[in-house]
């Protein structure tokens, strides 16, 4: 018989040891904020339209960047257009010693055609063409090739009538491209006319002008003109004391002619 006394029976379970506390840092707050918001934009990137495919291409591309050799992307240049060229004849110039008209005190048409020319070379030149300034039988006259070519010349210095004033302009009479004759001629009708005043005296265009020797001579495909910018009796004054004027209205005509812009239909004088 067993004398020691029973132990008494517990009905309730064991219970767990507690687990040790851990406490709330100020570290564990940070770093629960930092992976919330990497998670939220990671979703936010793969869900956005458009961006998921072109981050996932940059990751390739930084993945294989250290095996790619790179090589610049050069590009050619581009091919800069031809600065139109353009020849101004000074009439009567040259070792020929042709003076052409010549007034009672000594002034000389080509001293004025001279002035003239030069004044038209500095004007175009300003604004960005080449520009040759040629003699009248100038070497370079043969199969000379341009865009254009403007022969300058005044009419007599000799008192005819009281209509013997204002300008004169001719093309060849036979041009291998007589549209564009046309508008030369029609281009500096038009604005010599507006620039200096004077009028357009086409009754007293010649042969001398229509048949002019360098219109044979230089390169068919150079559209040209003669023009006479004045009489030297009656328009003395414009031509000798405001030769920038008439320099200018030749200008604005070859600029017209090569920027084609528009000139009335008033302009073309009646052929002859």
């Amino acid at each position: 018989m067993n004398t020691y006394p029973t132990p008494p029976i517990n009905s309730q379970p064991a219970q767990a040891a507690p687990r040790p506390h851990t406490p709330y840092t100020l570290w564990r707050a940070l770093t629960t904020t930092i992976s919330v918001a990497v998670l939220v934009a990671t979703l936010f990137t793969i869900w956005t339209p458009g961006t998921h495919l072109s981050t996932d291409l940059v990751d390739r591309i930084n993945l294989l960047q250290p095996f790619i050799k790179t090589t610049p992307l050069v590009l050619p240049s581009p091919t800069a257009s031809p600065v139109p060229l353009i020849g101004i004849v000074a009439g009567h110039s040259g070792p020929q010693n042709d003076p052409g008209a010549v007034c009672p005190d000594g002034l000389t048409e080509e001293k004025v055609n001279m002035t003239i020319a030069t004044l038209v070379q500095k004007d175009l030149i300003a604004q960005g063409y080449r520009v040759d300034l040629l003699e009248e039988f100038d070497p370079r006259l043969n199969n000379y090739k341009a865009a254009v070519l403007v022969s300058i010349h005044n009419d007599s210095c000799q008192y005819i009538n009281n209509e013997a004033t204002g300008f004169k302009v001719a093309a060849a009479l036979a041009s291998s491209h007589p549209d564009k004759a046309t508008r030369l001629v029609a281009c500096l009708s038009d604005r010599y006319a507006k620039t200096t005043g004077l009028h357009f005296h086409y009754n007293s265009v010649t042969k001398d002008m229509t048949d002019y020797h360098a219109f044979r001579e230089i390169d068919p495909s150079t559209t040209a003109a003669i023009i006479e910018t004045g009489f030297l009796n009656l328009d003395r004054k414009i031509l000798t004391e405001r030769p920038d004027l008439v320099a200018q209205g030749v200008a604005s005509g070859i600029l017209c002619f090569l920027r084609n812009e528009n000139v009335p239909p008033t302009a073309t004088p009646p052929a002859q």
